[in-house]
C-alpha cells in the first residue's frame, strides 16, 4: 500500500487487509462527507491507482452518520465560480466516477444516512450498493436551483428510470427502506451495511481478477454500444476470460462434481 500512502490523502482514508480488501472511507463527517473539489481530486488519484495494486475489491464507506450529502454547497457558494470553471469541476467529477465504474475492481458501497445529490452520483458509480435502515436517497437539485453535474443523468437514470429521476429532481422526493430497494437505488437493505458490504467484497475477491475486471468494466462499456457492437465485444471478452488459466481448475472441479452447486438458500 506504499503507493497509496504516497498520495497524501486528506479527505479519504484507505485500509487494506491481507485478502486484498480495501476499505476506502470518506472522511469529512463534520460536513456530512460533502464532496469539495479537493476530495474529488483525491478520488481521481486513488481510483486511477487502485486497479494497478493488489487490491481485489473495495468497500466504499464513510465516517460519521451520513454517507455523502453531495456537492459541498458552502464551497460552491464561496468560490462563486464562472460557468466555465464549474463545467471543469463537473468534468473532474465525471473523471472520478468513470475511474470507479470502469476501473475493473469491484466496489461495494456501504450506505447510511444521507445519500443525496452528488452523494447519490458517487454511490451509483459503485457496482453494488448496500443500504441500512437509516439510509435515504434524494436529488434535491431542483429545490436548490441546481442541475446534476456528476453523472446522475447517466447512472441514476439507469438505476431508477428517467421518469423517477425527473420526479426526484422536480419534487424533492425522498426514497428509503424497501421502496428504495424496489426502485433499484440499492441491491441490499440490512441492519449493518458495512458488515454486509465486507461480506460481499470478500465473496467477489474470490473470483479471478480478470473475471472481475470484465464484470466491472466490460458490461458498462457494452451498455454504451449498439446491440451489434456489444454482441461482438461480448464474444471477444468471453473468448479471453473463459479460457484464462485461472478458470481451468474451476471448470475441472465443476466437471468432476466437486464444485459448489448453485442452489437457493
Amino acid at each position: 500500500m506504499q503507493a497509496i500512502d504516497d498520495l497524501g490523502l486528506k479527505n479519504l482514508s484507505v485500509e487494506a487487509d491481507g485478502d486484498g480488501i480495501a476499505r476506502v472511507s470518506l472522511n469529512r463527517p463534520e460536513k456530512r462527507n460533502a464532496l469539495n473539489a479537493e476530495t474529488v481530486e483525491e478520488l481521481v488519484a486513488l481510483f486511477t491507482l487502485l486497479p494497478r495494486t493488489k487490491v481485489r475489491a473495495v468497500v466504499l464507506r464513510a465516517e460519521g452518520t451520513h454517507f455523502c450529502a453531495g456537492l459541498d454547497l458552502v464551497e460552491h457558494h464561496r468560490e462563486d465560480r464562472s460557468p466555465a470553471e464549474f463545467m471543469h469541476i463537473c468534468m473532474r467529477w465525471h473523471e472520478a466516477f468513470n475511474k470507479m465504474e470502469y476501473g475493473g475492481v469491484p466496489i461495494i458501497a456501504a450506505l447510511k444516512g444521507a445519500v443525496v445529490g452528488g452523494g447519490l452520483e458517487l454511490a451509483s458509480s459503485a457496482h453494488v450498493r448496500v443500504a441500512d435502515t437509516s439510509t435515504y436517497f434524494a436529488l434535491p437539485e431542483g429545490q436548490r436551483g441546481l442541475f446534476t453535474g456528476g453523472g446522475a443523468t447517466i447512472r441514476v437514470a439507469d438505476l431508477v428510470g428517467k421518469a423517477r429521476m425527473i420526479d426526484m429532481m422536480l419534487t424533492g422526493r425522498v426514497y428509503k427502506g424497501e421502496e428504495a430497494m424496489s426502485v433499484g437505488l440499492c441491491q441490499y437493505l440490512v441492519e449493518d451495511s458495512e458488515a454486509k458490504a465486507m461480506e460481499l467484497a470478500r465473496a467477489a475477491a474470490q473470483n479471478p481478477p480478470l473475471t472481475n475486471f470484465a464484470i466491472c468494466s466490460a458490461i458498462s462499456h457494452m451498455q454504451n454500444m449498439s446491440a451489434l457492437d456489444a454482441a461482438y465485444a461480448e464474444a471477444v471478452v468471453a473468448g479471453i476470460v473463459n479460457t484464462q488459466p485461472d478458470s481451468r481448475g474451476r471448470l475441472e472441479a465443476f466437471a468432476n462434481k466437486t464444485a459448489a452447486r448453485v442452489r437457493p438458500e
